[in-house]
Order: C-alpha cells, then sequence, then structure tokens
C-alpha cells in the first residue's frame, strides 16, 4: 500500500528531520500503522524514527498513550481532543520530539450525521525544553475527505499525516 507519492514524502521526512536533529513518533488510529510503515520503509529511518503507537481501540488509546476516558466518552474517538491527547500522549512515551496522531472514521460503515465515513482528525505535538509537551505548538485539524473508500481515505491520511511531520 505504500505508493511511491508516500515513499517520496517519506523520505524528505527522514532526510529533512535528519537534517533538523528530530526524532519522530505517531500515534495511529485509522491508519493502523501505515504512517510508521511509510517512514520505515526509508533506509536510514532509525535515524529518525523512534516509536509508533497503534492505538485502534479506545481502551488502547486510554492504557498506551493515557487518554482520558472521559474525552472519549464525550467527545469520541474521533475528536481534536482525542487526537491532542494521542499526540501528547505520544510524546510523553516516547523519546520523540515531534508525534503526529491520526484518527477518524475510514469506512465504509461507522460514520455518523455529524461525523460522516471521511473524517479524519489529526494532531501534531513538540516536546519543549523541559521534556514535556510545549503548550505553544501543538496543532490539532479535522480534515473532511468525503467517502472516497478506505484505502484512499487511509492512504490521504498517510499523507496528511507525513506533512505534519516535516520540519
Amino acid at each position: 500500500m505504500i505508493d511511491e507519492e508516500m515513499r517520496a514524502l517519506a523520505q524528505r521526512v527522514v532526510d529533512e528531520n535528519r537534517a533538523a536533529g528530530r526524532k519522530l513518533a505517531v500515534a495511529e488510529s485509522c491508519t493502523g500503522g501505515l504512517v510508521a510503515a511509510a517512514i520505515t520503509a526509508i533506509p536510514g529511518s532509525s535515524d529518525v524514527f523512534d516509536r509508533g503507537f497503534v492505538t485502534y481501540s479506545n481502551e488502547a488509546k486510554m492504557e498506551l498513550l493515557g487518554v482520558s476516558e472521559e474525552i472519549l466518552a464525550t467527545l469520541g474517538a474521533v475528536s481534536e481532543a482525542t487526537a491532542w491527547a494521542m499526540a501528547s500522549g505520544a510524546i510523553e512515551h516516547s523519546k520523540a520530539d515531534v508525534a503526529v496522531s491520526i484518527s477518524g472514521i475510514a469506512g465504509p460503515g461507522g460514520g455518523t450525521a455529524k461525523k460522516p465515513v471521511g473524517t479524519v482528525v489529526f494532531a501534531r505535538a513538540l516536546r519543549n525544553a523541559g521534556g514535556g509537551v510545549a503548550d505553544h505548538a501543538h496543532l490539532a485539524d479535522v480534515h473532511e475527505m468525503g467517502d472516497l473508500g478506505r484505502d484512499e481515505i487511509r492512504r490521504q491520511a498517510v499523507l496528511i499525516a507525513l506533512r505534519l511531520l516535516l520540519p
């Protein structure tokens, strides 16, 4: 599933983060490890890639990343708050300088009127000088891709996540 566009972008992520001296982590839900797979398909990615968390279930999000049960119960797994908590948790549970998270509805089922198939939420968190999560440097964003089909939604999500990892 790693196509040439993904491979080229992953190469840039590795090269540019190596040049910047940054380590990376990813926290993935609907992409199921595809962002980590794209990065680690690049020779030398171990210079920059610290780890990936595939947290498909809510339980995994809570146990591995520290996402609160209250956020999940109130706002759902596909929300800016959950994505931010996932990215923050990836920073807190890794040696990474930057982490990106992805949570969404790839379909074909699972969508609602408020969160249709193709809704994918991304967040990026940076480590501050003290070792924690930088308050001022976070980003959370919702993308409404439409029902492009499961594979294409996941592919587009990988591309967006890779772009968010560029310095």
